[in-house]
């Protein structure tokens, strides 16, 4: 394909994008021009108006901790700099934080997803003994503060000897309720027609499972697992419960140590931050698509 097909092959996917994103702008907030203005700048306001504090943040984390510690400003009057994030590189473990941040999310992401895809397929597409029992426990288990169960963990895991470990990390936060009852609904919206068609051909529950399943839920699964991984990577209270070794904490916990370490340090908490965010902002610039696909798809049934 020579250069000028590219262009005009890519120039028609953008009139494409374009056309489908004034289709579904129409759809969603209505046919009045208007009443779209009116929504869209309101949005925009409220964009706006919530990243104003993480504008601040960044800019802070640029400024000398002597003006950090001033009354708030948005120009730095000394100068930009960079020594808050030498200083929270070089002053702490913060590499190996972010390390065991990536490990625990990613180990989290992939069992919950497997895990949570397994029992909502077990839910939706077979037939067991207690399995309406068990549904009900399940949405039971949505409704109950994860709070109330630190204390039991934290003892579980005491007895198993797993604190200050990854396992002890990992283990509790692989239960994901929500997620099950995500991913049951939208198993529930596959043709039955095709499974009933795969067990004629001899397909058995883990082939159809595999083969069938999970290829057709490809959106939705990457969506779930993007949202597990956020919540793991966020995750403050259960880490901070089960580990006191440095070496095991992961990003959070060990951001509120540097804290305590240095005192108040303005321009120091702020460039910590902007660090902490940027595996997050990477992987939502990376699966936005897919993110608002998969809820897009859940939200209409899984059609």
């Amino acid at each position: 394909m020579s250069v000028a097909e590219l262009v005009a092959v890519r120039r028609a996917r953008a009139l494409q994008t374009r056309a489908e994103n004034r289709a579904l702008t129409k759809l969603t907030i209505g046919p009045s021009r208007w009443v779209r203005a009116a929504t869209l700048t309101a949005l925009v306001v409220l964009a706006a108006l919530w990243l104003l504090p993480v504008v601040w943040g960044a800019i802070t984390s640029f400024k000398h901790e002597a003006e950090a510690a001033l009354p708030a400003s948005w120009w730095p009057s000394m100068g930009w700099t960079l020594d808050a994030y030498q200083q929270v590189l070089s002053n702490s473990d913060l590499l190996i934080w972010m390390w065991n941040s990536l490990v625990v999310a990613v180990l989290v992401t992939i069992l919950t997803v497997l895990i949570s895809a397994m029992a909502a397929f077990a839910f939706s597409q077979t037939l067991f003994k207690g399995r309406g029992l068990l549904q009900w426990l399940t949405i039971a288990a949505i409704m109950m503060p994860g709070q109330i169960l630190i204390v039991p963990l934290f003892r579980q895991m005491q007895a198993l000897g797993l604190v200050d470990t990854f396992a002890g990390i990992v283990l509790p936060q692989i239960v994901a309720p929500v997620m099950v009852f995500i991913l049951k609904r939208f198993f529930d919206a596959i043709p039955q027609e095709l499974l009933d068609a795969a067990r004629i051909d001899g397909a058995g529950s883990w082939r159809l499972f595999w083969t069938i399943v999970l290829p057709l839920s490809r959106s939705i699964l990457v969506a779930v697992a993007i949202f597990v991984f956020i919540g793991a990577w966020n995750n403050f209270l259960w880490p901070f419960i089960v580990t006191t070794d440095p070496q095991f904490m992961t990003l959070p916990v060990g951001l509120s140590t540097v804290k305590n370490a240095y005192g108040v340090q303005y321009a120091q908490n702020m460039a910590s931050a902007m660090i902490a965010a940027l595996p997050l902002l990477l992987v939502f610039m990376l699966f936005q698509r897919r993110i608002v696909q998969g809820v897009a798809t859940t939200g209409m049934g899984g059609q």
